[in-house]
């Protein structure tokens, strides 16, 4: 039973227990029809609380039990005062017989009724899936918690800032994840003990954005602790780096951290520098300022390093079309190289971005004897590139194609980043969280320098 249900459960006792001690009074006064009123109140009362912990603990429960006899009981004493000729009516026996039963029950409802919780998460791109998957796996495996893995849609933005095309991705989610469809979840009615978002932006994103209902200003109205986990890592920074920090406070100051209630970020560091950025830029600097980003921000890690620690090669399934580039003609597997480039790349160098990896595609293609390359660019840079560098897209999209219609290299556009990660013995590319990540696998790193073309 949900909290909340067993908070009603308890009031409707009360206010039981409030009759009966009226009951008491009435037969007192021999005001026998108010208190054959109140009785059948008392009745209903219990019906009312038996269908709920039927309905949500089964018909079997003890509390069930004995709220039929609570029912049994109610009605011989309403029998019995509907049938009183005299003033005898024993008044302290009936209050006693009343609050014996009544006692029973409570007890029942404490002791047998344990309080399941309710978790839900609401991923939107499931690429990002792995910001939430092990929080979401440990309270799938809590008996006491029903968990509700919900994808929620998103929208492309024009340059204006108005929605484009809808994307829903809920099929794109490990057979393991049960999902639940967004529209078929009441949020109101159900009132989830916790929900979880890895969506930080509302309204702020010029790329894309969820539909309004989910943003985190709206539905912390729908829970009692609304959890923001960043979809994304970073570069570990210390508290005291002030020029590095700079070029990340804005990660700091987006809605999601100001309306949840907690905010889980990769490290004990991390959270020192979330909340001195908030405290500066607040410009509230006093004990109760510190105290209250101090309890709101917990530095317990990363779910994506949870992630890339079970990754396991021999786990992971390989499609077909993948092995006819990977595999030598020996059945050996060639060396594997993850390529991946970024948002920020192409934003800040444009066309020279183009240009490197042009140069970088030639260079892997000669060598695909001995070398197979991963291309896996982000997953936004579609949606990015058309909204902010419309001009841009035509190069990049011919790029694409090109790679693609040739064939020599594998291209992962997958929401499996893991499955990437853990099939190759090198990372290639540009600076971005995935580097993070990359790093607790063990392998190589290489960075990508756009001037270098040769």
């Amino acid at each position: 039973m949900r909290k909340a249900q067993k908070q009603q459960v308890e009031e409707l006792v009360l206010q039981m227990q409030e009759a009966q001690d009226q009951i008491k009074k009435y037969i007192e006064q021999q005001n026998i029809p108010y208190a054959m009123q109140l009785l059948e109140d008392c009745q209903n009362g219990a019906i009312t609380i038996g269908t709920l912990i039927e309905k949500t603990e089964g018909e079997a429960h003890p509390a069930v039990v004995l709220l039929e006899e609570y029912c049994e009981l109610i009605y011989q004493i309403h029998e019995t005062l509907a049938n009183h000729k005299d003033n005898n009516t024993n008044e302290a026996k009936i209050y006693k017989l009343l609050k014996q039963k009544l006692t029973k029950v409570t007890n029942s409802i404490h002791n047998d009724i344990r309080i399941r919780k309710e978790a839900v998460f609401l991923p939107y791109k499931a690429s990002m899936w792995d910001s939430l998957e092990s929080v979401w796996k440990a309270a799938e495996a809590d008996p006491d918690c029903d968990a509700y893995v919900i994808p929620i849609p998103y929208y492309n933005k024009n340059p204006d800032g108005t929605f484009r095309e809808m994307h829903y991705e809920g099929d794109q989610y490990p057979d393991y994840v049960p999902i639940t469809k967004y529209d078929a979840f009441d949020f109101e009615q159900h009132h989830p003990d916790m929900i979880y978002i890895h969506n930080p932006y509302d309204n702020s994103n010029f790329v894309t954005s969820v539909p309004p209902f989910f943003f985190s200003s709206n539905l912390k109205k729908y829970t009692e602790k609304l959890i923001y986990i960043p979809y994304f890592v970073l570069s570990e920074i210390k508290p005291d780096e002030d020029e590095r920090i700079e070029g990340m406070k804005h990660f700091c100051t987006v809605p999601a951290v100001y309306n949840a209630d907690k905010v889980i970020v990769q490290s004990e560091n991390m959270r020192k520098v979330y909340i001195k950025v908030l405290l500066e830029t607040s410009n509230d600097k006093s004990k109760a300022a510190r105290k209250y980003w101090e309890d709101k921000i917990l530095g317990l890690g990363s779910p994506k390093f949870d992630k890339v620690a079970n990754i396991k090669r021999e786990d992971i399934t390989v499609p077909e079309e993948w092995l006819r580039i990977i595999e030598k003609p020996d059945g050996s597997w060639k060396k594997i190289i993850f390529y991946n480039t970024s948002v920020a790349g192409l934003l800040q160098h444009n066309e020279k971005m183009i240009a490197k990896m042009e140069y970088v595609f030639r260079v892997f293609q000669e060598n695909q004897e001995d070398v197979a390359l991963l291309w896996r660019p982000h997953p936004l840079i579609q949606a990015t590139i058309e909204s902010m560098r419309p001009q841009l897209w035509t190069e990049y999209d011919r790029l694409v194609r090109k790679y693609r219609e040739e064939g020599w290299g594998i291209y992962d556009d997958t929401a499996d980043l893991d499955r990437a990660m853990g099939i190759s013995d090198a990372y290639y590319g540009d600076g971005s969280s995935v580097v993070q990540l990359y790093q607790k696998t063990g392998k190589p790193i290489m960075m990508q320098n756009v001037e270098i073309v040769e």
